[in-house]
């Protein structure tokens, strides 16, 4: 793309600021349509080093209402971003809807500069490349109009302004050891970049290369090309998105109606059982610490199922400085107008540390589904996504145990009556409790199909037979302790 790129004609000054002045107005208009239409925008500036990003976008910036954008300057990793997800770190800097996020540097010179300083494999290479398509595809498919600008000027253009800006006192600090080294390896550089655009150039993602030797010039190409985008996303909005095939390895499952209930633990046994898994949990809890591997447990089930006193037995084996138990309830409004995987990505474990959904991701292919709080070509894409994700964690290193709490309809009865007619735990049953009994039937299914294109090798589904609790406890614990075994 940058070797053989050729550059458009910069036009005369006159024309210039003329159609500099008519972008910027329509910028202006734009951005109340965004507000209105929620239309979240992420544009990513990426380029050479003294190409101009942060002096370019002061100026384009400057169209925009303050209350609407967001600039995110993506420094270096900080250790405590080692110590999650590749991509976290920028996936939580993503724009809410009707508002704009302008990312000063990003994915891109993340795996560039490893990629430079040879401390990654061509294998690790394709996994970041193909985890960054994802990240960007699931973006706009969900609505997001994403926007890669890469700022490119010659070795000599470079040469001359990092001299320049060496030259005075007060830009000298804006020249790191980074761009100078660029500069000396500028082909080598170029070779690098040419091959991350090449692979990471989407038609839903495309990337602009902006002739940043003017930088009036420079600011046009940007201004023109994003009052266009929007124009089309705007445009577009309303379009469904083609669902795609799973492309990850599935295990078979049984339907919750061939899933035996009868299962039961003696009193006796249980305590003891109770006693000696806890104690291994707690010894595993020291070595993924030790070995900064990270933990994700995730539960769902019926009303009523027990996945509260079932997460109560495996914190206790735990210690507290090296767990969070995330209670899951509706977004709240700043949640609901991102990506809805935002909130969880934000929720992640350090590596080390435990991290247990109570509810997860999955409410967007249930209760999301079942009461029409998404579309259905939303829910239809989101299984694709959700595996996509789990896929991160897995290669991230994380243990992912997935839990679903089963009991038959007559034990949720028994259970909810007994909430009710029980002052101490009426505050454990609702109303919206009882409507969803009434969909059994509908979330069965719902779930079946959920079971079935979400059960991948890397992230399994366990079922706890819980018509009694504790029964369901201590396959809880052990199967916590097999995953994480198996991964030691």
């Amino acid at each position: 793309m940058l070797k053989d790129w050729g550059r458009m004609e910069k036009p005369q000054e006159e024309e210039l600021e003329s159609r500099l002045k008519k972008a910027r107005e329509r910028l202006e208009k734009q951005q109340i349509i965004i507000k209105q239409k929620q239309l979240p925008v992420l544009v990513l500036l990426e380029g050479w080093g003294a190409a101009g990003k942060g002096s370019i976008l002061g100026k384009i910036i400057k169209n925009i209402d303050p209350r609407f954008f967001k600039v995110a300057v993506m420094d270096a990793p900080t250790q405590e971003d080692k110590r999650k997800p590749f991509l976290y770190r920028h996936f939580i800097q993503i724009p809410e809807a009707g508002k704009f996020v302008f990312m000063d540097s990003g994915w891109l010179t993340d795996v560039t500069k490893e990629r430079l300083k040879n401390d990654m494999s061509d294998k690790e290479y394709k996994k970041k490349i193909d985890s960054i398509k994802r990240f960007e595809r699931q973006l706009t498919d969900n609505g997001y109009l994403v926007l890669k600008f890469f700022f490119h000027i010659d070795e000599k253009e470079q040469k001359k302004r990092l001299e320049k800006l060496l030259s005075d006192k007060n830009t000298k600090w804006r020249v790191s050891d980074y761009d100078l080294w660029q500069n000396k390896h500028y082909k080598k550089c170029l070779d690098v970049y040419e091959q991350y655009l090449c692979d990471t150039n989407q038609s839903s993602a495309p990337w602009y290369l902006i002739d940043a030797k003017d930088r009036k010039w420079a600011q046009l190409q940007i201004l023109e090309t994003l009052v266009q985008g929007i124009d089309t996303a705007l445009m577009n909005s309303s379009l469904a998105v083609p669902l795609l095939q799973n492309a990850f390895p599935l295990k078979q499952i049984p339907k919750l109606s061939d899933i035996s209930l009868d299962k039961t633990i003696a009193d006796d046994e249980y305590e003891q059982l109770l006693e000696h898994y806890q104690s291994r949990l707690n010894e595993l809890h020291n070595e993924i610490y030790r070995k900064k591997i990270p933990v994700i447990i995730a539960y769902e089930g019926w009303d009523a199922a027990g996945k509260g006193g079932n997460i109560k037995r495996i914190t206790e084996a735990l210690d507290p400085r090296g767990y969070e138990v995330h209670p899951i309830a509706s977004p709240e409004p700043h949640e609901k107008a991102r990506h809805y995987l935002w909130r969880f990505w934000n929720r992640l474990p350090k590596t080390g540390h435990v991290a247990i959904f109570d509810r997860t991701w999955y409410g967007r292919v249930m209760v999301e589904r079942l009461e029409g709080f998404c579309s259905e070509n939303d829910w239809q894409r989101a299984y694709v996504e959700i595996n996509e994700f789990e896929k991160e964690l897995a290669d991230w290193g994380a243990v992912i145990i997935k839990f679903w709490v089963q009991i038959d309809k007559d034990t949720q009865l028994e259970r909810f009556t007994e909430r009710q007619n029980t002052p101490e735990k009426q505050w454990k049953i609702t109303d919206e409790d009882w409507r969803n009994r009434e969909k059994w039937d509908l979330y069965e299914q719902a779930v079946n199909e959920m079971l079935q294109k979400t059960n991948t090798s890397y992230a399994e589904w366990h079922v706890l037979e819980s018509n009694d609790k504790k029964y369901a406890r201590i396959k809880a614990l052990k199967t916590v302790i097999e995953e994480i075994e198996k991964k030691l």
